[in-house]
């Protein structure tokens, strides 16, 4: 991407992030600046970084302090200068490098103000003969800007670069006073060469860092979610906002969107996603999502089931003798004892309610109840149309939000009958007891894909503090 683009990006996108206003909630993660003061600190502790820096400033017959060099022949202080013998001042290197400090201030509307402090060591000969080592204390100063790559992914780029050199200290050998000035005038002048790469080097990590949360996240054998960025990252003085649309895919790569409830005559108003505290950084969860992994359960046939008496415990009763003493007219002729199947069918997609600090469930289900021949043919009895309220319990992990359902209620109503017709109401306890423990352990075994987070710095989440706001759950950890 040329720099003429990369300006429009940065110019045209970058703002501060609202009052937490939203008409629509995405998957919003608000990233804290100690997140990426933590990011970019990680990137040079044990990595090549560092060790790259490593090397020659000067070196014999070249350079700045070599022939034709600032202190080469015919240069300051060269052949015929002051001193000749500073020709003898050469091979120095940058032997040691600390583990810089890192200081960090988020630009509204543009980017970081990146600082470094450091201490450089440097051996060498003195001019004088035998080793010389300096130590130097170096800040490197950036202003690194946000923007978006040609991938669509959020990226840093250093835009400006300087060294101030601080202390310089000689730690051994011999070096008159007057060349120290030389010294101090040569490192000035090669010092941001060498450490401003660094700075890339470090922006590097830490965009491969970014670029992961937008990436394909499998849901098992349903599909997958692709989170890509829905607008320009804003940025604030406290935090990095990253506006993320979750793209969910079945398992052939097709583009899933399940159909949207008929909107309300009066628009609802903008979502209000709570304030992020300092030193904490959230990931906002839409109901979008929800809605959409339960709908690629059901088109899966994941939420179907036969309930049969081998998966019931044998106190749930799951033959016509308990049928009997429930609704007798429903039976006809079917003598006592006979095994019943119930086949539960989920033909339209689940609908998920995140309100009033609750997370609930609702799936409408077709249920037949037969009296069960395992080596013969079923007969079919009834057939209900009922609606299953479960409750949600939500527990995030590092990449996930877990589910775990348990039924809160069911409600019933006769759809056919092929004796006589009667109140299915009579059923509600009942089918409650079988559904709770033979249907709810399946869709908790199906449920264990989760609803997945975007991954972004690395902020781990499993320890995050849990609210459920009006069509959304927010996750917020400190730092």
């Amino acid at each position: 991407m040329t720099l003429g683009m990369w300006s429009l990006l940065l110019l045209w996108g970058l703002a501060t992030p609202c009052q937490g206003l939203l008409e629509k909630v995405g998957t919003l993660a608000r990233i804290d600046k100690d997140e990426l003061g933590k990011a970019i600190q990680n990137s040079l502790v044990g990595g090549p970084i560092l060790q790259n820096v490593l090397g020659t400033v000067t070196s014999v017959n070249q350079g700045l302090l070599g022939s034709g060099g600032l202190l080469g022949g015919g240069g300051l202080l060269g052949y015929g200068g002051v001193f000749d013998v500073v020709e003898e001042l050469s091979g120095l290197k940058i032997e040691e490098l600390t583990l810089p400090k890192v200081s960090l201030k988020l630009l509204p509307g543009f980017g970081v103000q990146l600082g470094l402090h450091t201490k450089v060591g440097l051996h060498g000969s003195g001019p004088l003969g035998g080793l010389l080592q300096l130590a130097a204390e170096v800040n490197v100063s950036s202003r690194v800007a946000l923007g978006v790559s040609s991938r669509g992914t959020p990226i840093l780029v250093l835009k400006r670069c300087s060294t101030l050199l601080g202390h310089i200290s000689l730690l051994s050998g011999l070096l008159p006073a007057p060349l120290f000035g030389v010294v101090e005038q040569t490192l000035f002048k090669v010092l941001p060469g060498l450490l401003c790469p660094m700075v890339d080097s470090v922006l590097g990590v830490v965009n491969e860092l970014l670029g992961t949360a937008l990436s394909l996240v499998p849901l098992g054998a349903l599909g997958s979610v692709e989170f890509t960025l829905a607008t320009l990252p804003l940025i604030s003085n406290q935090y990095i906002e990253l506006d993320i649309n979750p793209i969910v895919k079945n398992i052939a790569g097709d583009v899933i969107d399940f159909p949207k409830p008929p909107k309300p005559p009066n628009p609802p108003k903008p979502i209000k996603v709570p304030p992020k505290e300092d030193h904490t950084s959230q990931v906002v969860v839409p109901l979008y999502l929800f809605n959409t992994v339960f709908g690629l359960l059901q088109t899966n046939g994941a939420l179907d089931i036969d309930i049969t008496p081998e998966l019931v415990p044998s106190n749930v009763p799951l033959t016509t003798t308990d049928l009997a003493s429930l609704v007798p007219e429903a039976l006809g002729n079917l003598p006592p004892g006979q095994q019943l199947l119930l086949s539960m069918w989920v033909k339209e997609a689940p609908s998920v309610t995140l309100q009033n600090k609750k997370a609930t469930i609702s799936i409408p289900a077709n249920i037949h109840v037969l009296s069960y021949h395992p080596k013969g043919t079923n007969e079919a009895l009834f057939e209900l149309n009922a609606v299953l309220t479960l409750n949600a319990q939500l527990a995030p992990s590092a990449t996930k939000l877990h589910l775990s359902l348990s039924l809160e209620r069911l409600s019933v109503k006769l759809a056919s009958s092929f004796a006589h017709a009667f109140d299915a109401s009579r059923l509600e306890e009942w089918l409650s007891q079988v559904i709770r423990v033979a249907y709810v352990p399946k869709l908790n075994v199906n449920l264990d894909v989760g609803i997945p987070l975007p991954k972004v710095l690395n902020v781990n989440f499993a320890n995050a503090a849990l609210e459920i706001i009006e069509n959304a759950i927010v996750l917020t950890v400190a730092s």
